[in-house]
């Protein structure tokens, strides 16, 4: 326990100590940098593979779900597309020292509201090694030192990512303590690292609910709750079938265990019949089990009857929860009990019907006849993304650039003094 409360606390001092030169970084500097670990991130492919390789291994001899398999996956496409998603973030105004506002007070002094990195940031996250290069860009580019907590089932991939990128950082002539990386997978590790309030300015959890409100609960640090997508579309009577059949679809099916998938289909009584029997036929395709109210079963003999747990859950698997409903108010009203805050959908061609419910359902994320996948960084024009923030406090949605600063204010005088 000591030793690790040590290993965790000098973590912390190390990325202390490198923060304010990561926050006075040069533009041209970090974009260097960015470019210099696309290109390592390629080279180093194979090897990259061959780490994963062995997660995948072991996380298939302990039996973990395709849904998961499938998260802990890398490809090359995969690993292309972290490269470029680091090559995106150049493109990208940098948000350090932008001056958001600016006013000259009657006494003369000059105000200005200035957008300044958060400091160190802590990320735990689970099975997903994307976000490891996801989020060392980020913070990267925001000049802010990155501490990264994996998860065990991910931990070869994790640190053979963050080696290239560490070490790309030195031959930039950077510091590399900019981004570390907890190689224990000692869970007290995660619980050391939450009370480091001395040298981690805010946490980010990402991965599923029982992490981050573990994350929430026992954090001494600010943190930012990410991630739990219970996600709902409503099939209005007013929707377009086809359409309806390919947003659901998509929505569930496209990639099933990440937390812009949806978990919950609610459809208006009056579309139940012409609606779900073609639904339930294209997610037959995918092997989707339907749990549904007892109309939807009667109505789809494939069904199995839902549970009051079915409505509560993310089931990030081809699993999707169907209840009718007799009313546009019956389906906010759903939402609105079991609603994580994530991503909603409607799916109707009343313009009217479509403004109630943006407006009704409080939600990081409202669509209108689209898919709830692309609640995302790249899919909003924000590069690569940090996480899907589910709170209302400092940030909300698709956490991108502006999301990791904050704010200071300058002012300018010559001499004034209160009287």
């Amino acid at each position: 326990m000591n030793d690790m409360k040590t290993y965790i606390e000098t973590l912390g001092q190390k990325a202390k100590a490198a923060a304010p030169a990561g926050a006075a970084l040069a533009t041209d500097t970090k974009n260097n940098a960015l470019a210099a670990m696309a290109k390592a991130l390629r080279t180093e492919k194979a090897s990259l593979l061959g780490e994963n390789a062995k997660d995948m291994a072991a996380g298939k001899a302990k039996g973990l779900t395709g849904a998961v398999l499938d998260r802990l996956l890398l490809t090359e496409e995969r690993i292309e597309g972290m490269a470029a998603g680091l090559e995106a973030l150049i493109e990208l105004n940098d948000p350090i020292g932008e001056t958001i506002a600016q006013w000259v007070r009657p006494n003369g002094l000059e105000i200005a509201r200035k957008r300044v990195p958060l400091g160190v940031i802590a990320i735990i996250y689970e099975a997903r090694p994307n976000v490891t290069a996801d989020a060392a860009g980020l913070a990267l580019k925001t000049g802010n030192a990155l501490i990264l907590k994996g998860g065990s089932e991910a931990y070869y991939s994790n640190l053979a990512i963050t080696t290239v990128l560490r070490d790309t950082l030195k031959k930039q002539g950077l510091d590399e303590n900019l981004l570390q990386f907890v190689e224990s997978v000692d869970r007290e590790a995660v619980s050391i690292l939450l009370k480091m309030k001395d040298y981690i300015d805010v946490v980010i959890p990402r991965g599923g609910s029982g992490l981050i409100r573990f994350v929430v609960e026992n954090a001494l640090i600010p943190s930012i709750e990410t991630g739990t997508g219970n996600c709902h579309i409503y099939m209005d009577q007013y929707g377009e079938i086809p359409m309806g059949i390919d947003i659901v679809f998509n929505a569930k099916t496209q990639r099933p265990a990440v937390c812009n998938a949806a978990e919950t289909l609610l459809v208006h009584k009056d579309i139940a019949a012409d609606f779900l029997p073609p639904l339930a036929e294209k997610l037959r395709s995918k092997q989707v089990e339907i749990r549904g109210c007892k109309r939807t079963c009667s109505l789809l003999k494939t069904a199995v009857p839902a549970t009051e747990a079915d409505w509560e859950t993310e089931f990030l698997d081809y699993i999707l929860a169907v209840k009718i409903v007799d009313c546009f108010d019956d389906a906010v009203a759903h939402i609105a009990r079991y609603s994580s805050g994530h991503s909603e959908a409607i799916i109707t061609e009343s313009y009217s019907r479509s403004r109630r419910f943006t407006q009704a359902v409080d939600a990081a994320a409202v669509y209108v006849n689209a898919s709830t996948r692309f609640t995302d960084g790249n899919e909003f024009g924000f590069g690569a993304e940090i996480g899907i923030s589910t709170q209302k406090l400092h940030a909300r949605g698709p956490m991108g650039l502006n999301a990791l600063t904050t704010e200071k204010y300058v002012i300018y005088g010559t001499g004034q003094v209160r009287k």
